[in-house]
């Protein structure tokens, strides 16, 4: 099984336009849905779509909305109480694909709450096979709540005589630097999933002020892996998923490193893709696959995603692993010459 943690779930609104969006004017909707939303449940709902064993643990109202959204998709959840209504996300998309993201902030989880979602996480997770933490924490004292869960997965398994589940985290900004920074946090972790903007913000965050900016590393794959290369062994991770929008993806891992060009497609949106190429990645892990095949279903589920309209996440029909270009490449990065 695979459990997915989204600390700051949220309903998501897309509204499609028939032109491009016109600040300041009155224009028409072309479409609008609203999708149950949020890193992990995206995760999760991409994962039972494949066949796979997921259970979500969201922070969230047996009311909610966001639960009827869930179970609709059939997708199993373990729901924690918070007393206030999960947020709304609104996302904008125009003709050409371009997205315009209104994130609202999330409610704040008191510490009764935050008490009860790290217990139900690990008794759920501690004999799973992957614990997956994604998205941002909500507002309030939660900045070091993936280090939190983390260790209190570690625990449980650790009673339970088990080895405890393989960790993924997608997050960025504080989230990620706090569990890079903790101890039972970097130890434990064996996959992130940063985009290009997230790792530069990381490294510096960190200190690595020699780091190109998110838009650079973007543009300029090759950077990008001597990059991620160079960070690995500091950042203590297992492995880096590195995104790079229509340049495809990198894999860097301490064993080697591979790239992947996505096959062509007709952009919708990009809402989503991220989470996809995360919950493809998952399912070729699960699957048993090898890391270019693994990379390969990673960027054949992103580049899906994007092709569809608004937060929606592919079925595997719908995507096409066997147009991913994927190459194995050489260590280039100082110290894996």
């Amino acid at each position: 099984m695979i459990v997915t943690v989204t600390a700051n779930p949220s309903i998501d609104r897309t509204i499609d336009l028939a032109a491009p969006l016109r600040l300041g004017e009155v224009q028409v909707v072309a479409s609008m849905r609203e999708q149950a939303g949020g890193k992990g449940v995206n995760v999760a709902r991409a994962l039972h779509a494949a066949d796979v064993d997921v259970l979500a643990v969201v922070p969230c109202d047996g009311t909610d909305p966001l639960l009827a959204e869930i179970a609709a998709l059939g997708v199993a959840t373990v729901a924690v109480p918070t007393g206030a209504p999960v947020r709304s996300n609104v996302t904008v998309s125009e003709p050409d694909g371009t997205t315009t993201k209104l994130n609202a902030e999330g409610a704040p989880l008191d510490a009764e709450v935050v008490t009860r979602l790290i217990a139900e996480t690990a008794e759920r997770a501690a004999t799973a096979q992957w614990l997956v933490l994604a998205g941002s924490v909500p507002p309030g004292d939660t900045i070091d709540l993936y280090p939190r869960l983390i260790a209190a997965v570690r625990a449980r398994s650790a009673e339970l005589g088990v080895a405890g589940p393989a960790v993924a985290v997608d997050t960025s900004g504080p989230a990620l630097a706090s569990v890079i920074r903790s101890e039972s946090g970097r130890s434990s972790v064996d996959l992130i999933k940063p985009n290009a903007h997230e790792l530069a913000e990381l490294a510096a965050t960190l200190g690595h002020t020699e780091v190109a900016d998110g838009d650079t590393l973007e543009a300029d794959p090759d950077l990008a892996l001597r990059t991620a290369e160079s960070l690995l062994p500091v950042l203590g991770v297992g492995a880096i998923l590195l995104t790079l929008g229509a340049a495809g993806a990198l894999l860097v891992t301490r064993d080697g490193s591979w790239s992947a060009r996505p096959p062509r497609i007709t952009l919708r949106s990009t809402v989503g893709a991220g989470d996809s190429s995360l919950a493809g990645y998952l399912s070729a892990v699960h699957a048993g696959h090898p890391p270019d095949r693994v990379l390969a279903l990673a960027v054949a589920y992103g580049a899906a995603a994007a092709s569809l309209a608004g937060s929606s996440v592919p079925r595997p029909d719908q995507t096409r692993p066997d147009l991913v270009e994927v190459t194995a490449l050489p260590r280039i990065a100082a110290g894996h010459q």
